[in-house]
């Protein structure tokens, strides 16, 4: 079983030595603090505190069995590594908490994690029968079962459309409301039969598994993943010191709309068009680090298949937050 296998085995880390060249000039620093968002079962932190010799990094998970696997993996590392039990939005909290000043790095790897996608009990794939899950902390929260067999038809309608991109939503969700009356849903098994019943055939013989979308979407509202990550870049920001670089890999057009929005956000100019003289107040806080979002190339995805959707975006920051654009304001800055 996966679970038996070293957990350096079980995951290769998407884009490492990427993450590692645009993290490289501020981590490598002295004294160097990085917070590894979405630490799961450590892959790229182990890289970086094995190729920075000062570099600590404090790790957050919501998922108390990455945090277990990984803490496992990075104990050679001693107290150079702390991990937290937290979702990422709460960064800035545990950063003012664990760390007490700004940070030279943060490293985030979004959407599902190697493990939870590797666990079929999880519920997270389409290629495996399990119960419906999908919770990145299984301690809390309502199941993708409890979504399927609770919300409206118009609900789920909104969910598959907003989360999945799924154009056959109307479809799915009326099969999913007449499935459930019959008796309630409870395995993956179960939805895959379901939306491959629900889309026409000449949309099924393309494209991939069709349930795809449809897993895709209710695990971003079973985690409120979208909502977390609107809140959690501009707190990521505020923890960065001045010469700090930020990196996020995004791996769905949503997620990746949300990390370019703020990024692009802090590297243009705030000032009012017109002005014959641009405010230093209005300058950019941030210099994007790289054109556009960077994808795996194809020694990558040889590689790494999962890396296939990726989408890398990076910064630095330049200066503090302007006051006028400031979402968060760390105790350090108060």
């Amino acid at each position: 079983m996966s679970q038996d296998r070293p957990t350096a085995d079980r995951h290769v880390p998407v884009l490492l030595e990427r993450c590692v060249e645009l993290l490289a000039p501020a981590v490598g620093a002295p004294g160097a603090v990085l917070v590894d968002l979405t630490l799961g079962m450590g892959g790229h932190t182990e890289a970086l505190l094995a190729r920075f010799a000062d570099l600590r990094v404090v790790g957050l998970d919501r998922d108390r069995q990455a945090i277990a696997l990984a803490s496992e993996r990075l104990a050679p590392f001693g107290d150079r590594f702390t991990p937290v039990h937290a979702v990422y939005d709460e960064v800035l909290d545990v950063v003012q908490d664990v760390v007490g000043r700004p940070v030279q790095g943060v490293l985030g790897d979004l959407g599902v994690s190697s493990l939870q996608l590797d666990e079929a009990e999880r519920g997270f794939s389409y290629a495996h029968d399990a119960p419906l899950d999908m919770r990145m902390d299984p301690s809390t929260g309502p199941t993708a079962a409890d979504v399927l067999n609770t919300y409206a038809e118009a609900d789920l309608v909104r969910v598959l459309r907003q989360y999945g991109e799924e154009r056959f939503a109307p479809r799915i969700a009326r099969t999913v409301v007449a499935r459930r009356a019959v008796a309630p849903l409870a395995r993956t098994a179960e939805l895959v039969d379901i939306v491959r019943s629900a889309i026409p055939a000449a949309a099924r013989a393309t494209g991939g598994n069709p349930a795809k979308r449809t897993f895709q979407a209710l695990r971003i509202e079973v985690n409120h993943e979208l909502e977390v990550l609107e809140r959690t870049v501009p707190a990521a920001l505020e923890c960065l010191a001045v010469g700090g670089r930020i990196v996020v890999m995004a791996y769905q057009s949503l997620e990746d709309r949300i990390v370019k929005r703020a990024l692009a956000r802090g590297a243009t100019s705030s000032a009012p068009a017109g002005l014959p003289v641009e405010p230093a107040t209005h300058r950019p806080y941030l210099e994007l680090l790289t054109r556009g979002a960077e994808q795996a190339d194809d020694a990558e995805l040889a590689a790494n298949p999962r890396s296939a959707s990726v989408r890398l975006r990076a910064a630095a920051r330049l200066r503090p937050t302007p006051d006028h654009l400031r979402q968060h304001t760390p105790r350090w800055a108060a």
